[in-house]
């Protein structure tokens, strides 16, 4: 079975959609900045070239049927300003993983909490995951609390788990399962119609 695709969630400051092309001028500015890409496994982009690569990638995991690119909206202003990825779905275990970016200028103000937990309301609630990982370099603290802070449990280091950009590093997983997810987290609103 295909991952259930997410078209639309709203939560109090943001928003969830799938990502498209007109996006990649706002997501270059985001992951054009070597701060952002620290620790992303893909290089900094330095061209809209670099994004259509991405995209394209994005869109080919689409195609598979087992995960979904979508980009973080501020409602405020309709401004994209991040991404959530949501990838390897394995039906049969009813699990997926997921991966997130946020521009620098929105760090420390609660946005991406806002968004992780919309989306695995959805995805726990409607759209019937039973557990949803993530994987972090443990260098990554700010993430690392991200993740504890919305309920995820860390469960574990993978030592040396992988190279990216020249350097072999640790990651923490963390995992959350359905049944741990408090109820009524990341209130969402329908989309409309």
């Amino acid at each position: 079975m295909s991952f259930p695709l997410i078209t639309h969630i709203e939560a109090e400051r943001i928003a969830l959609r799938p990502v498209a092309a007109t996006d990649l001028p706002a997501l270059l500015a985001i992951n054009g900045d070597p701060q952002v890409t620290q620790f992303l496994p893909y290089a900094t982009w330095s061209s809209l070239d670099d994004g259509a690569a991405w995209l394209a990638r994005m869109e080919a995991l689409g195609a598979t049927g087992t995960g979904q690119q979508l980009v973080v909206v501020r409602r405020a202003d309709v401004a994209v300003i991040g991404t959530l990825l949501l990838f390897k779905h394995d039906a049969g275990s009813q699990r997926l993983e997921l991966g997130y970016v946020l521009g620098r200028a929105h760090w420390g103000q609660g946005l991406m909490r806002e968004a992780l937990q919309a989306v695995c309301s959805q995805l726990f609630g409607t759209l019937g995951v039973r557990r949803i990982e993530a994987e972090v370099n443990p260098a990554n603290v700010a993430s690392c609390r991200l993740l504890a802070r919305v309920g995820f449990t860390l469960e574990g280091t993978l030592r040396q788990r992988w190279v990216g950009k020249g350097i072999t590093y640790d990651t923490q997983v963390f995992g959350c399962l359905s049944h741990e997810w408090p109820q009524g987290a990341g209130a969402i609103t329908p989309a409309p119609g």
